[in-house]
């Protein structure tokens, strides 16, 4: 039911209904908007801070993506817990992704703490949250009071059948070999994230092309509300006393420290991460005991207040300016150049798959541990069900950086950067039914200068062969970067690293394999990339992952044909539907007793897929023998050894498998006619039998005379 003070607002949005309604609920926020597409629904809301933060150096904006159980009709399946906990991965991940779209479109860094939480209210199973969720960021950003330079469209495309289908639903996601979400303008992009299988850099510039014409629709649409409700922009702009105070400790600063950096920082090569932070915080603590040291009082507070971002930003200008004037970035390398690479294999002595990958100073240490079906992630969130498979999981120690800090668990960050290169890997991985192990990659970050997260995609690659899984091929990742100035001059670097990441920058990560682009993921602190940016990145980018990939296959060519010794051994059986109940037993009693005797772990599915794993070869094939024995299904011409049962006059019942007698005629006991049939056999006796016929109710007849019998036991 729409609220008296609610205004509604529709379109019809790559065939599908939109509709915004500002007001619905939230009343109290700042600004609050429902988006709905399909029979998915998202809250929308904006609340900003009363006072404004003026001494920082980010922008105090934070995204939340809430997600309801509700939304999806479920109730948590844990049986003590019941309350929504911590946000999923994959709400993390759509967090990010709102981030990464609205964050450059800020006017400045001066502003009230900003918080847009995304309640995600409905969700029917096909539509995906996350573009509603996008545009209803979008929409209380362009309503409110903040300076945001909006408004931006999204549109999720992928290619089907050589086809592009637009915000497809989760079935046609499923065949497509391009999945892309695109946030921006139709003259500029300003997030981008995609997985895909192996596509090519045209293929995704074409993505990107026929899907910038839905940008335009979703702009029109805020532009009419905003025009008719939205709130006038606020300026947050320095006070302008505030501002020549830091103009002036700007100039004294710059004057001081521009020729030092050239001669210290520029004209030094090859320095390394260590060096260089050594540089500046040398420099640092010069300016502050030295350059304002004749000044009045007045001036070395404003220093002590402002100068240490102001010196940050001074050095950020620099780099980038020196990149766009002489092509010169601070360790001498040129702009397509990779830093140098290092790599190897089995690392340790008794995980299953281990690797390290060193990029400059980024060092990863990947390690792959196999597991059975069983171990399989289970998956139950308001998208997702059922179980994955194959994991990879990043880790960013404090260390890695050279710091001191709390160990909190994985943060947003730590997620983001693992499931990019998931997403990556994902695309080379065996089909389960070939390889049936629970896979699950951590890389370790144990240095960091730029591109960790790339640095983890190739290392994790080398680690997955190194453990024997047949993957298709090796991935490979390299994070681009871009040096811009105020009149549309830009130059492309390739192998971004630490202070090479500023304003009017970017970080532009690309996965892929030799033949295409398996993940994307870009963010920028510019207003946007051009379509000749982006082919340009695409293209730099190709030449790198070739390069690195080539050093990778030099390693490791293909996967291990053997696993490590201390991986599980994994046997998979295929048994006929009608005998799963055979294995099971009542109530679970004979696989429980397979389970005991044994110690492997069994796994049954209702195809008939058995599935069979231990680290013990011995356990393995006992178990195997036994389920092939409960499972075994008889057919007419097969030799079987029957154990003798019961005697009647008419011949004898032998069983040929548990729970499965046949009967054996008197006549078929011998060539000769036979009086009794204890002459030939007696209860007990051990004998070869031929299988001559199964009749349609299941009765199985045999034959002694026909199998040629061996010596009978008793």
């Amino acid at each position: 039911m729409q609220s008296s003070n609610s205004k509604k607002y529709s379109l019809n949005f790559a065939n599908k209904p939109l509709t915004i309604e500002i007001g619905q609920f939230a009343r109290q926020a700042d600004v609050s908007a429902t988006v709905q597409y399909g029979d998915t629904v998202v809250l929308a809301t904006l609340v900003m801070s009363k006072e404004i933060r003026e001494n920082i150096n980010f922008l105090p904006l934070l995204v939340e993506y809430e997600e309801r159980l509700y939304a999806a009709g479920k109730i948590k399946g844990s049986r003590f817990i019941k309350r929504e906990g911590r946000a999923s991965d994959e709400a993390i991940l759509s967090a990010r992704l709102v981030d990464r779209a609205i964050r450059p479109l800020f006017v400045n860094k001066v502003s009230p703490e900003i918080q847009v939480i995304l309640t995600i209210l409905s969700v029917d199973g096909e539509n995906d949250p996350d573009i509603p969720s996008l545009i209803g960021a979008f929409t209380v950003l362009s309503l409110s009071e903040i300076p945001w330079t909006g408004p931006i469209g999204a549109v999720r495309v992928a290619k089907i059948d050589e086809s592009f289908v637009f915000n497809p639903v989760y079935t046609e996601r499923e065949k497509s070999v391009l999945d892309i979400t695109i946030a921006g303008t139709p003259d500029k992009v300003v997030a981008l994230e995609a997985c895909a299988k192996e596509v090519d850099e045209q293929t995704v510039m074409e993505a990107l092309q026929a899907g910038k014409q839905y940008l335009s629709e979703i702009m029109v649409l805020i532009n009419t509300i905003t025009k008719e409700i939205g709130y006038p922009k606020k300026n947050y702009a320095i006070s302008a006393d505030i501002l020549t105070e830091k103009e002036k400790i700007k100039s004294k600063i710059y004057d001081w420290v521009k020729p030092k950096l050239q001669e210290q920082l520029f004209n030094t090569p090859h320095k390394n991460k260590v060096a260089r932070q050594e540089i500046l915080s040398n420099l640092k603590s010069e300016l502050f005991e030295q350059v304002l040291q004749d000044e009045d009082q007045s001036c070395k507070d404003a220093l002590k207040k402002y100068g240490s971002g102001i010196f940050d930003s001074i050095v950020e200008n620099e780099v980038s300016n020196n990149i766009l004037a002489n092509s010169k970035r601070v360790d001498n390398r040129g702009l397509t150049d990779i830093r140098p690479l290092s790599m190897d294999v089995s690392i340790l002595p008794r995980t299953h798959g281990s690797a390290v990958f060193s990029r400059g100073d980024t060092e990863i240490l990947s390690v792959v541990t196999l597991g059975s079906p069983q171990e399989e992630q289970t998956l139950d969130g308001i998208e997702e069900q059922g179980k994955k498979r194959f994991m990879h999981h990043y880790n960013f120690p404090p260390y890695s950086v050279g710091e001191a800090k709390p160990l909190r668990g994985p943060g947003r960050r730590e997620i983001g950067h693992g499931e990019l290169a998931e997403k990556g890997l994902s695309a080379v991985l065996p089909d389960q039914k070939v390889f049936p192990y629970t896979i699950r990659v951590v890389s370790e970050v144990m240095s960091s200068n730029g591109s960790s997260s790339m640095g983890s995609a190739c290392c994790a690659s080398m680690a997955l062969m190194d453990a024997g899984v047949p993957i298709k091929k090796h991935v490979a990742g390299i994070a681009m970067g871009l040096a811009s100035g105020p009149n549309g001059e830009y130059k492309i670097i390739t192998d971004l690293q630490d202070l090479e990441d500023g304003t009017g920058g970017m970080d532009f990560k690309i996965i892929g394999t030799r033949d295409g682009i398996t993940s994307i993921q870009m963010d920028t602190k510019t207003t946007g990339l051009t379509d000749e940016i982006i082919s340009q990145t695409l293209q730099q980018s190709k030449q790198a992952r070739l390069t690195i990939l080539e050093r990778m296959y030099n390693i490791i060519p293909e996967p291990r044909k053997e696993l490590s010794i201390y991986a599980p051994l994994i046997v998979t059986l295929q048994i006929h539907t009608d005998t799963i109940r055979n294995v099971i037993g009542p109530g679970g009693k004979m696989i429980n007793e397979i389970i005991d005797k044994t110690g492997v772990k069994i796994d049954i599915e209702n195809d008939g897929t058995v599935v069979i794993c231990s680290n013990n070869k011995e356990m393995v094939e006992k178990a195997v023998q036994w389920v092939k024995s409960l499972t075994h299904v008889t057919e007419v011409g097969e030799l079987l050894m029957a154990k003798i049962t019961r005697i009647v006059d008419f011949g004898a019942f032998a069983e040929i498998g548990p729970k499965q007698e046949g009967l054996i005629h008197i006549s078929e006991l011998d060539t000769k006619r036979v009086a009794k049939v204890t002459d030939v056999l007696n209860i007990g006796d051990t004998v070869l039998v031929k299988v001559i016929n199964i009749d349609d109710l299941g009765r199985i007849n045999l034959s002694y005379k026909q199998a040629k019998p061996s010596e009978i036991k008793k």
